[in-house]
């Protein structure tokens, strides 16, 4: 992977977890069975390392404030997490307060991102309630981004958003969490488009792997996806992400990452060094030794060119 990037690749959405300290509720039943660990950074560095990675973000799992603290604690320590994506209640009118304490608490510059479970949510409005709205204004004013993890049918919610926060940069994981087991295309490829036509959003290439079918997906059953996205962000707006260990219910760390180098095979290589490297250290604003764009702000505007997986 290094040499077909010219450097190296940064992956910009995977999780740890540690069930001693706190319990993922919503891995059940035997179809998640795999899931029920423990999953550390010592158990990812190897396979990361393999692939070519030199970087990542740290990604939230629970919509609870100490799991931020604990993770930003994690990247101090860490040569492999560069940022990391936390929580904290957006509808609190304390929202500023918490992410000052959290960026001045151990790890606090790792800090990139915040997001909350929007998919869990029963309001496919959640995203545009004026208390929420509030709180991703707060997220803009720390110089922060928003990572939305949200299903099809709260794609207009999303964008709705997106347009009445033009100076917050949405990145949208998972490409929207697409009907790929299904084949279908619309409506989901419609509501991608017209979020992307915003110029402050951003989108992950993660998660495919698992809304295909688990035992006999291929990479061409995910291409008509990734191509829309392609085409709606461009690749200066678009990011790599292995969505590792959910992406063990379908596929290997090495599988997935081969998988978007298929996908993203026909791009130019300077087109490919930004979904797997720029885009990511441009978008969370990564410090990350020997990269041209590790010095690089967060910035609203970037220019165009079935699992209830976190």
């Amino acid at each position: 992977m290094e040499a077909s990037t010219g450097e190296g690749v940064i992956d910009a959405h995977h999780h740890v977890r540690d069930l001693s300290v706190r319990d993922q509720d919503w891995i059940t039943g035997r179809e998640l069975a795999s899931l029920r660990r423990d999953f550390t950074l010592v158990d990812l560095q190897p396979e990361a390392r393999a692939a070519g990675v030199t970087a990542t973000v740290l990604v939230q799992t629970i919509d609870v404030p100490e799991e931020t603290r604990e993770f930003l604690a994690l990247a101090q320590d860490s040569d492999l997490v560069a940022g990391v994506v936390g929580w904290t209640d957006l509808t609190s009118p304390e929202v500023a307060h918490a992410l000052a304490a959290l960026r001045e608490g151990p790890g606090g510059e790792h800090l990139v991102g915040i997001r909350h479970q929007v998919q869990g949510e029963s309001d496919p409005r959640w995203l545009v309630r004026p208390d929420v709205l509030r709180g991703l204004a707060a997220v803009a004013e720390a110089g922060l981004v928003y990572d939305l993890v949200v299903k099809p049918h709260q794609l207009a919610a999303a964008h709705a958003a997106a347009r009445l926060l033009p100076g917050l940069t949405f990145v949208l994981e998972h490409a929207g969490k697409p009907p790929i087991a299904s084949g279908e295309l619309r409506p989901w490829a419609d509501s991608v488009r017209l979020l992307a036509s915003l110029p402050n959003t951003v989108c992950k290439l993660s998660g495919m792997v698992t809304e295909a079918d688990w035992g006999q997906w291929s990479v061409e059953d995910l291409r008509p996806y990734a191509d829309t996205v392609l085409d709606a962000f461009g690749p200066r707006r678009l990011m790599f992400g292995s969505d590792w260990p959910v992406c063990r219910l379908a596929a290997t760390y090495a599988e997935v990452i081969r998988a978007v180098e298929e996908l993203t095979a026909a791009l130019h290589p300077a087109e490919r060094r930004e979904v797997f490297t720029e885009t990511a250290l441009r978008t969370y604003g990564l410090t990350v030794t020997g990269s041209p764009a590790a010095q690089e702000a967060p910035c609203a505007e970037l220019s165009s060119s079935p699992v209830s997986t976190t």
